[in-house]
């Protein structure tokens, strides 16, 4: 494999850098890494390496492939190669996305975790503040419709509804504490909802037996 030493020169001269530090320091990648960039074994760089220096020395990234890899003297070598790292791009671009889903369902869960309070009590107080017009917190609540809001963009929905008489599931309702023994199917009053996040339980609606 011939040494493409020169030729990177050629490409840091055109863009004003004077040494492979100050390469490795504006793209971020090592000395050793340069190192097999020269001797055209670039193939075994990530994929991101070589599109950060194509970026730092204003070429394309096809051209870094075609000047830095593989045997100069094989004109399918560079393809071949495009080719392999255009997999591993690929591959590296699915796993950000699932990483990027992985993540924002993990924040979902800690803002869940950190409204609990707020979300299983507040249709309550709403229902209460509905009963009693006199009540001050009925003033309050149109200002808590971004909570609302943000539960749908969350595809998060509540399980029945406060005062709502409901056939008792112990699927999704919850008998509170104090209550009488309940069996499936009996009449119970809802006083907490519950929610789900499609087919995910979050809480279960916690209600009272009918008297």
């Amino acid at each position: 494999m011939d040494d493409r030493t020169e030729i990177l020169r050629q490409l840091m001269k055109q863009v004003g850098i004077s040494s492979f530090q100050i390469l490795s320091d504006r793209t971020g990648i090592s000395r050793r890494a340069f190192d097999t960039l020269r001797k055209g074994n670039a193939a075994t760089l990530r994929y991101a390496d070589l599109t950060k220096l194509a970026e730092v020395l204003q070429i394309e990234v096809t051209e870094v492939i075609a000047k830095f890899i593989g045997d100069s003297n094989n004109p399918e070598s560079p393809s071949l190669a495009i080719s392999a790292l255009r997999e591993e791009y690929q591959r590296l671009q699915q796993k950000l996305e699932q990483q990027k889903l992985e993540l924002r369902s993990q924040f979902e869960r800690e803002t869940i975790q950190q409204l609990e309070s707020l979300i299983l009590q507040l249709p309550s107080a709403a229902h209460a503040a509905q009963q009693n017009p006199n009540m001050l917190a009925k003033n309050i609540l149109p200002l808590l419709r971004p909570l609302d809001i943000l539960l749908q963009k969350w595809g998060i929905t509540a399980i029945d509804s406060v005062g709502k008489e409901v056939a008792y599931d112990s699927h999704k309702h919850q008998l509170m504490e104090g209550s009488y023994e309940i069996k499936e199917g009996d009449v119970a009053i809802v006083r907490y909802v519950g929610y789900m996040q499609g087919e995910k339980l979050l809480y279960r609606a916690r209600v009272s037996i009918a008297i």
